[in-house]
C-alpha cells in the first residue's frame, strides 16, 4: 500500500469517528459546536492519529482498537492550534488557507472551542475499549496529559513566546521544539505502541523514532516558512521571520536546516531497523514528514 493510500484510509477512519463526536450539541451551544467542527475539519493531515495507528500496527495490533487514542490526539492538536492563533499568542489570521477560528467566529468562542476540544480528548480516552484494561487506559491518559501540558506542548508554546526577539542557540531551540511539537508526536507513537503491546526494547526504539520525527517535523515547518508561498502553506508565509522567531534556517542557514532534517530522518529509520514490514507505514510517515510541501 502506498503512503498516500495509507494516509487516506487513516484520515477517513479518524474523521468518521470525530464527526460522530461532534454530531450534536446542547441547546444554546450550537455555535460552539460549529466552531469546534470548523477547527477540527479544516484540512488537517491527521499525522498524529496516523502515528498512533502505525505504531500499533508495527507491533501487530489492530488500529481499530487505537481509534479513541488517535481521535484524542487530534482533538488536542486541534485545540492547540485554535489557541496558538489567538491575538494573545501568535495572532494569525490564516490556518490551512482559511480564516482562523477567532476570525471566523470571535475570540471568546475560539477560546471556548479550544477548551471543549481539549476536554473531549480526555473523555475519549476514558471510553471503554474491549482490549484495554484500566491500567492501559490510565497509561494513555497520563501519556496524553504529559505530552500536552506543562512538560510538553504547552511548555513549548510558553518557551516560544518568551523567546520572541531573543537570541537562542541550537540546544535551546531544540529544547523548545521537543516540547512544542515533539512531545505530542512522542505521545502519539507511545500510545500506539502501548496499545499494540510493545516490549521494553520495542518501546525504547519507538521512542527514539518519535523524538527524531518530532524534531524533523518542526525543522521542516521552519524550512517551509521560508520556501513555500502562503497559498501552498495554508498560513501566512514568513510569519516566523516577521515575528523575529528563532528558527533552524535562521541559525543554520536554509541548506543547513535541510541537512538537519535529513539527518533526523536517518535517525528515525535507524531506530526501526529491527522491525519487520509491519512498520513500513512508520518508515513512510517519517519520509513524508521530512519531504512534505505544506
Amino acid at each position: 500500500m502506498s503512503i498516500q493510500r495509507y494516509l487516506e484510509i487513516s484520515q477517513q477512519r479518524v474523521d468518521r469517528h470525530l464527526q460522530q463526536l461532534l454530531a450534536s450539541a446542547p441547546v444554546g451551544a450550537e455555535r460552539l459546536r460549529e466552531a469546534m467542527a470548523y477547527s477540527l475539519f479544516n484540512g488537517g493531515k491527521r499525522v498524529r492519529p496516523m502515528l498512533v495507528f502505525a505504531s500499533c500496527e508495527a507491533l501487530g495490533g489492530d488500529p481499530e482498537q487505537a481509534l479513541p487514542a488517535a481521535a484524542a490526539v487530534e482533538l488536542i492538536h486541534a485545540y492547540s492550534l485554535v489557541h496558538d492563533d489567538l491575538p494573545a499568542m501568535d495572532d494569525d489570521d490564516l490556518r490551512r488557507g482559511k480564516p482562523t477560528c477567532h476570525i471566523a467566529y470571535d475570540e471568546a468562542t475560539a477560546i471556548l472551542a479550544g477548551d471543549a476540544l481539549q476536554a473531549l480528548a480526555f473523555e475519549q480516552l476514558c471510553q471503554p475499549v474491549p482490549t484495554h484494561n484500566s491500567g492501559l487506559q490510565l497509561q494513555l491518559v497520563q501519556l496524553l496529559a504529559r505530552g500536552a501540558g506543562l512538560y510538553g506542548m504547552v511548555a513549548g508554546q510558553a518557551i516560544d513566546l518568551a523567546a520572541v526577539g531573543k537570541p537562542l542557540g541550537l540546544d535551546q531551540l531544540e529544547q523548545m521544539h521537543n516540547h512544542k511539537t515533539g512531545a505530542l508526536i512522542c505521545a502519539s507513537v507511545e500510545m500506539g505502541a502501548r496499545i499494540g503491546g510493545a516490549s521494553a526494547d520495542q518501546l525504547q526504539r519507538l521512542q527514539r523514532y518519535a523524538r527524531a520525527v518530532g524534531l524533523a517535523f518542526q525543522v521542516q515547518d521552519d524550512i517551509l516558512d521560508v520556501e513555500a508561498d502562503t497559498e501552498t502553506l495554508g498560513k501566512t508565509q514568513g510569519a516566523d521571520q516577521a515575528l523575529n522567531k528563532p528558527t533552524y534556517p535562521a541559525l543554520l542557514g536554509l541548506e543547513g536546516a535541510k541537512h538537519k532534517a535529513q539527518t533526523l530522518l536517518e535517525e528515525a529509520l535507524d531506530a526501526l531497523v529491527p522491525f519487520n514490514d509491519q512498520a513500513s507505514p512508520l518508515r513512510e510517515l517519517a519520509r513524508y514528514i521530512v519531504h512534505r510541501s505544506h
